[in-house]
């Protein structure tokens, strides 16, 4: 077998989860407001809620914040917000922004979400909801493609917003 007969498959894209804003935390921590200016809430965690700050599953009685967030730096039509929750103190877990979030014994994402590709100007190119075992294979599709410059992840049954998936430092476009 010659060199032109053997077949490589293209590289996987590597990408990360984008940190939620430090500013973010600390307005909602130290401010009680959100992104749109309102009150945010306060709550003891029942188990299960999706922890935006930490990027896992709250355990029963953390005390949680509850308030809107906004992962765009454009104002236009495609802008939103979405409900976020977050730990009311700050931790010192560091959250692997390299994690598959739709993975594991309870994972971020959960069963389903929903993946919404954005162009560089914030506008929607593309939206799908996957299973969490297709979720790899249409974000590696929706990465490679040159009119996406990132990807938001939210949950399929509440809508809240739940990351945002981008190149890795280095990937190409």
């Amino acid at each position: 077998m010659n060199e032109s007969q053997i077949h490589t498959p293209p590289r996987a894209m590597s990408w990360r989860i984008a940190p939620i804003r430090a500013s973010f935390l600390q307005q909602v921590r130290e401010q009680g407001r959100d992104d749109l200016g309102q009150a945010v809430e306060h709550h003891i965690a029942q188990g299960g809620e999706p922890c935006r700050d930490v990027l896992r599953r709250a355990r029963p009685g953390e005390a949680l914040i509850l308030a809107s967030y906004g992962p765009f730096s454009q104002a236009g039509p495609y802008r939103e917000y979405g409900p976020v929750f977050v730990l009311a103190e700050a931790s010192d877990e560091t959250p692997n922004l390299q994690a598959r979030p739709w993975v594991g014994d309870s994972p971020y994402l959960g069963a389903s979400f929903v993946l919404r590709a954005y162009s560089t100007a914030e506008t929607i190119v593309d939206g799908q909801v996957v299973p969490q075992e297709q979720a790899e294979a249409l974000l590696q599709a929706l990465l490679t493609r040159p009119d996406v410059a990132f990807v938001l992840a939210r949950f399929a049954g509440y809508g809240c917003y739940a990351c945002r998936l981008e190149r890795a430092e280095g990937a190409p476009a």
